[in-house]
Formats: structure tokens, sequence, C-alpha cells
């Protein structure tokens, strides 16, 4: 969400920074719908003054006995009962397209956001690890992984497509890779929470999923949604909170189930598990100040690199661009790990600082020390990480010839010692 203030200071700028993220200018019709809000709001006071003032004179005239004068007064008064609850209808009428014509525009880029319109513009900050070289062709792994329990046949019958039932040592090594997680996250001073994994329409709205994105999601009968990411869930926290400053930040992970519909992503990724509509992440949310943004930006986006060190994966860390940002981001980075199946690198992560714009939306603000003015807060969140895809770039990298999957030490205490994966076991 935006400040309209921001917008009438400088149109021209706000434009400008919205084509960066290839969307239209919007200043204009904006700042025509705020003068005629404010044109109706000026027309209503007056009129709801006028009616107080003749409701005084009225009592006068007839403490004076001037009938005729207070038949007159009320002659006018009954005109403005007419009027007036017109006035207010337009007034609520033209508040409401003004603020879904601001809350439908994606927030704006950072300064040192790269230009751009998609992926091949975005920048490549740094590498770490050397993908393995292998003696034998290595697969992708919705070829050998239904060998080792992970069963899409059985999803698909049982809830249709981009769905997968797991079996044995497969659940098994898919439940230790969150706990995993989950624990290096906690330990990194992140507060686990086991949220709410349904929401109503305000939360949603709140981290800016509603109203442009949901066809992406899942909702239920009785109007609640499904949590995409439990970003919604976390970040609500502190919805309509004047948050105390002295418990900034607030870092927050969870694992949680997650649910989209990727009704935008038809065609994509149709085979294996890198784009299900059920899977587990874990995620991690930070509250903070505008002045520490940026710092706990890059603290999120190791947290999430640690994760990918400890289990010996070969990722890299991308910067996006403007136009390939999500629509409540100002500034993410992705994390790319290797899958020597697909001979390329694949996001596992995206950790994202969107400034005050979610909590415009919340309304959630808190008052820096010794002023008496509030400000909003910043929020940010990052994937630390999906544990469907981690499992993938687990598979893929740790393939051997025979269909096993050495799996890397740093697990090991998490599967009671299981090393790798057997086909068949």
């Amino acid at each position: 969400m935006h400040d309209i203030r921001t917008i009438r200071d400088d149109p021209d700028k706000f434009d400008a920074a919205l084509s960066r993220r290839g969307a239209s200018p919007a200043a204009a019709s904006i700042l025509a719908l705020d003068d005629e809000r404010r044109s109706v709001a000026t027309v209503t006071q007056e009129a709801q003054g006028r009616r107080n003032e003749l409701s005084k004179a009225i009592g006068a005239a007839m403490a004076k006995g001037d009938v005729a004068n207070a038949d007159a007064l009320k002659l006018e008064v009954a005109q403005l009962k007419q009027s007036l609850p017109i006035l207010e209808e337009r007034e609520r009428h033209v508040s409401q397209q003004l603020a879904d014509c601001i809350a439908a525009l994606p927030n704006l880029p950072a300064t040192d956001v790269p230009d751009g319109t998609d992926e091949s513009d975005n920048i490549e900050i740094a590498r770490w690890g050397t993908p393995r070289t292998f003696d034998f062709a290595p697969q992708e792994h919705a070829d050998f992984a239904p060998a080792l329990g992970l069963d899409f046949e059985t999803g698909a019958r049982i809830a249709g497509a981009r769905f997968v039932f797991m079996r044995g040592q497969m659940a098994r090594l898919n439940r230790a890779l969150g706990a995993f997680m989950l624990d290096m996250q906690a330990d990194a001073g992140f507060v686990e929470c086991a949220p709410p994994l349904l929401v109503r329409d305000e939360a949603v709205f709140g981290t800016g999923q509603l109203p442009k994105f949901a066809e992406d999601l899942f909702r239920t009968t009785d109007d609640r949604w499904l949590i995409p990411t439990a970003e919604v869930s976390l970040t609500n926290a502190v919805r309509d909170q004047i948050v105390d400053t002295a418990a900034l930040p607030i870092c927050m992970t969870a694992l949680t189930p997650c649910f989209r519909s990727e009704a935008g992503a038809a065609g994509r990724d149709t085979r294996g598990l890198i784009r299900q509509h059920q899977f587990d992440k874990v995620e991690l949310v930070a509250i903070t100040t505008p002045a520490t943004s940026d710092v706990m930006h890059e603290t999120m986006t190791a947290a999430a690199e640690a994760v990918l060190q400890a289990l010996e994966l070969p990722y890299r860390k991308i910067l996006l661009c403007a136009g390939d940002m999500g629509a409540s981001a100002m500034k993410t980075y992705d994390l790319e790990v290797w899958l020597p199946g697909q001979d390329a690198y694949r996001e596992i992560s995206s950790i994202s600082n969107c400034g005050a714009y979610q909590a415009r939306r919340m309304n959630t603000r808190f008052r820096p020390d010794g002023l008496k003015k509030t400000e909003f807060v910043h929020t940010l969140n990052g994937s630390g990480l999906a544990v469907g895809r981690t499992l993938v770039a687990l598979l893929e990298n740790g393939q051997q010839e025979d269909g096993s999957v050495v799996l890397p030490p740093a697990l090991h205490p998490y599967t009671s010692g299981m090393s790798r994966l057997e086909p068949g076991n």
C-alpha cells in the first residue's frame, strides 16, 4: 500500500518508479479520485455543519415564538436530510475506489534494485560450492525417485495433478529436512511459531496476495483462505498494532504446509516436486524499523544460505531486477540451487524486503524513541527453505548410478543415522 501524500508530492517520480516494475502510470487517475474524494468530503462536512447550525437556530426561533422562521429552517433541514445520505454514500464510494486503486499497485523498487523486465535482467551476486562431476548421466528426480518412495501416481489418484504421496524412507527424509531447517533458523535467532493455516480476507490482503492474486490461492466454503506460505500468518501477528520499539526486531520462523492453486503458472514444472499445490516450507519473517531493514535483509538471506551450505548444495545468489520481483517486495534476493538433472540453477528461496508496503495494509506502526508520532514498521520475509525443492536438490545432487541417494552428514542425526536412500527400501 502506498501513502497518498507521496503520490501528491511528486506524481511523476511515483509513475517513473512504477514504470520500472512494468506497471502503467497511475498517479493521474489516483489524484483525480483523491481530488473528487476531498471535494465531496468538503461539501459533506459543510452540509453537516449547516444542519447543526440549523438545529440550534430552530431551537432559538421556537424559544422566541418565531414559528414562521422556525418552519422555514425546518424545511431547509428536511432538504439536507435528503441530500446528506447521498453525499455521504458518494464519499464512501469514491474513497473505496481510491483505496482499491492504490491497493492494486505493486510496491516501488528500492533505488539499488537494477532495471529490467524479467529474469534475464537479474544480477548474479555470488556462487557457493562446486557442482559435482558425474561419471554417468544424472537424471531428474521425477525419473528415479519413485523407486525411493516418491509416489506421484498415488498422489494424483487421491488428489489430482501436482500432489505427491511419500512413503517410507522418502517420507522420513521429508520430515527430517523440515525439522533440520527449523532448528537451524531457531538457532539463528528466529522464534519458532506454530501459526494458523486458515486465515481471513484481511490477513491475505495485509501481505498483498489480495485482491490481485486471489486466483493463485485456495478458498474454503466459510470464506477463509489456506495460507500460500506462513508469511501470511506470521506477518499478520502484528496487524493493527503499535509495536513496542524495544521489542524490535521481531524475528519469527515456522514450518507449515503451504497451499497454492498456481492458476497463474499453468504448464510450468508439471513434472516432479518443483511446483506442487501442497508443500512444506520453513518461513522466515522479520518486523523491524526502516533504519535496520536493509541489514535485516542481508541477515535473513545469510540464514537461508546457511542451510544450503550445511547440506553441501551448490547455489548462487541473485539480485532480482525491478520487473521480476513479487508485487509486495521492494528488493529481493533469490537463492538458486544447482540441479544436475536439469543442468541448471533453480530457485529454492526468495528473501524480500517489503519496506512499509505490507505495514500500511496491516496498519502496523511503532513509535521511534523520543517522538510522539508513529511510523510504519518494515516487514521482510523469505524461505529458509522450501522443503520440497530442497528434497529435489538432495536427490539430484546425491544420486548414484545404482539409483540410491547419498545424504549429507548434517542430516544423519535427523534420520536416525540413515545415510542414504535405497531403491525399493
